[in-house]
């Protein structure tokens, strides 16, 4: 078992409860589901805690090869590439309006 870390790959809003879900081997959607359940039956102590992870968990390193790519780097990819073709649009049917026996 390694070390409990934020997730990368399965974050939803900060990865606590996604490397959580690593770590005990646990599916991360039941994790979520039980904590805003929790939150709106009112266990008081649900967002604190959450929120302290969040600061005290250190980040974890992601398993994917190919990191997201923001989109400052596809604005630049793209740029790069030089003028795009434009395509051709294709031209709208033109239907008799008194047939109705698609209906």
């Amino acid at each position: 078992m390694g070390h409990l870390r934020k997730s990368k790959d399965n974050a939803v809003i900060f990865g606590v409860l996604g490397g959580l879900g690593e770590y005990f081997n646990i599916d991360p959607v039941l994790l979520r589901v039980i904590v805003v359940v929790a939150t709106f039956v009112g266990v008081g102590a649900t967002v604190p805690i959450y929120l302290i992870l969040a600061l005290i968990l250190p980040e974890g390193s992601s398993s994917k090869r190919n990191p997201r790519r923001t989109s400052s780097d596809r604005s630049s990819s793209f740029s790069n590439r030089g003028p795009q073709p434009k395509q051709q649009r294709k031209e709208a049917e033109k239907v008799d309006e008194d047939d109705w026996s698609d209906f």
